[in-house]
């Protein structure tokens, strides 16, 4: 699928596979701890320095698993990936464009409001 279809198909389907409210507050906590990994393995990489290289890559791994955790308490269960480039670019999308988008578009804090799944849940 080209990058631009990939793009619209995720953002389309996105707010469908984030109701919960206990995957809400995973995703608001720790995309964000995603981002700095994502950054700080940029400019480690480009530093050299392999052990800041290392714990960014576990800080990313870390969040991503959290947030899969948090998927797992969604009604509607996440489209499952096709190959690792399918998976590496829909990861890094919604990381990097797709839910800081949902956030600044408001429609994460109406997904909090309106869902009906309990922190619990």
């Amino acid at each position: 699928m080209p990058f631009n279809e990939l793009i619209e198909w995720q953002w389309k389907g996105y707010s469908r596979f984030h109701q919960s409210k206990k995957n809400l507050l995973i995703h608001i906590i720790f995309v964000p701890c995603f981002l700095l990994g994502f950054a700080s393995f940029v400019f480690s990489l480009l530093s050299l320095d392999l052990i800041a290289v290392l714990m960014s890559v576990l800080l990313m791994a870390v969040s991503f698993g959290l947030q899969g955790l948090g998927h797992s308490k969604e009604a509607n269960p996440a489209e499952p990936f096709t190959s690792f480039k399918n998976a590496m670019s829909r990861i890094l999308l919604e990381q990097l464009y797709t839910f800081p988008k949902f956030v600044v578009t408001g429609n994460w804090y109406r997904a909090f409001v309106a869902s009906k799944q309990g922190i619990g849940a």
